[in-house]
């Protein structure tokens, strides 16, 4: 199967892209200044996915879902952010939180967690990344104690994306501290009101500040052995692996947050006028646009690439998830910026979006594995494959 086949189904991608653009325009984008202002939950854009049921459209349909594949789970990230980023995590964060149930968990947890998210009644985050474990994950210290039918989980998870506001909690911890990564650490679902699980304060941000960002700690939460995701031990290959898939939402967030700030500067340019005459007439300003809209579309054509990968589960989506996250995120990131420029000391105000923007962006570049570890997984894919 080619990569051709990414086309296959491009009206469908493309009336999809017009339904989530045409919800975000309305109903998400009219609150994202005061979301970021106020840093707190969009629930008008939480509310507007569910009832377009876009909030979760990769879940299964056989768990109740819309079995939406991978290009379109990433438009529909793409085309929130363009309107708000803070809000993109909604169906981004869901997906990346349920994979490892969907790719590994037992039937029985599928049947039991999956119908929740599919319908809206439950959001979902996930929980790796610890104080002293961010980019070397395999050195996390929470730990999952076996008591024969029941797990006992003690720790802390650090930067857990909507804390506080998701119900269910994909948790990874050490089983077996011996073992170490490979082979010492189990996923399991936390339930946010299990006894012994808390949050900390929401960190102050310097952008998606409407994703609330929070600590989550594990005091003796005791859970079944029913909400154990694969074998024990199997939950480090399980966390990398849904990483190469999801590090694809977030290029598709950063070529979305792109689009809204390319949007925004070149409308503003064709209305300011200096020296009599358009800024957007002068040839140093066109280049500008021309190189911006230039890595935009080919920041978009690798995530779309490496959406073709995350489905049909390609020996190379690994390389292709890297590549698309850390190519996005760097674009982005130089595309919010050129905006600001463009709009000159307007750009620099939080009177017009584009500094909202350029701060989201910056996030882009950082979490799901910074763009260095991307470049190190980058590297030795193409050094082992020679």
């Amino acid at each position: 199967m080619s990569s051709f086949d990414l086309y296959k189904t491009a009206d469908e991608h493309e009336e999809l892209r017009s339904v989530v653009r045409a919800l975000a325009d309305a109903k998400i984008a009219p609150f994202a200044a005061e979301v970021d202002e106020n840093a707190r939950f969009p629930q008008e854009a939480y509310d507007a996915l569910i009832s377009a049921e876009l909030q979760a459209i990769h879940v299964p349909e056989a768990y109740g879902g819309a079995g939406a594949d991978a290009l379109a789970s990433a438009i529909v990230v793409e085309e929130v952010a363009r309107a708000c980023a803070s809000s993109s995590l909604i169906p981004g964060v869901n997906k990346l939180a349920s994979l490892p149930v969907i790719h590994s968990g037992s039937e029985e947890l599928k049947k039991e967690f999956l119908p929740g998210l599919a319908s809206g009644e439950t959001l979902w985050s996930y929980a790796l990344s610890e104080t002293d474990a961010g980019s070397d994950a395999g050195a996390m210290k929470t730990t999952a104690v076996g008591n024969g039918d029941s797990w006992t989980l003690n720790g802390s998870k650090k930067w857990i994306t909507n804390a506080g506001e998701s119900h269910i909690y994909t948790v990874l911890a050490v089983t077996d501290k011996e073992k170490g990564a490979r082979g010492g650490i189990t996923a399991f679902i936390v339930k946010k009101d299990d006894p012994g699980v808390s949050f900390g304060a929401p960190e102050k941000k310097l952008g998606i500040k409407g994703s609330p960002t929070r600590e989550v700690y594990l005091d003796n939460v005791v859970i079944p052995d029913s909400r154990r995701i694969g074998e024990v031990g199997s939950g480090f290959g399980i966390a990398m692996s849904t990483l190469d898939h999801s590090r694809i939402a977030i290029a598709a967030q950063a070529v979305g947050i792109a689009q809204g700030a390319l949007d925004f500067a070149a409308g503003y340019i064709k209305e300011r006028k200096q020296f009599g005459k358009a800024i957007a007439e002068f040839q140093g300003i066109q280049f500008m646009v021309a190189d911006m809209s230039m890595k935009l579309e080919a920041a978009r054509q690798l995530t779309y690439a490496a959406a073709a990968r995350s489905e049909r589960g390609d020996a190379d989506l690994t390389f292709f998830g890297a590549a698309s996250k850390c190519f996005a995120s760097d674009v982005a990131m130089e595309i919010t910026t050129d905006a600001v420029q463009l709009l000159g000391g307007y750009g620099f105000t939080r009177d017009y979006p584009v500094e909202r923007m350029m701060r989201d962006a910056k996030i882009t570049q950082i979490y799901e594995g910074t763009n260095q570890v991307q470049r190190i997984v980058m590297s030795r894919h193409t050094l082992a494959s020679r």
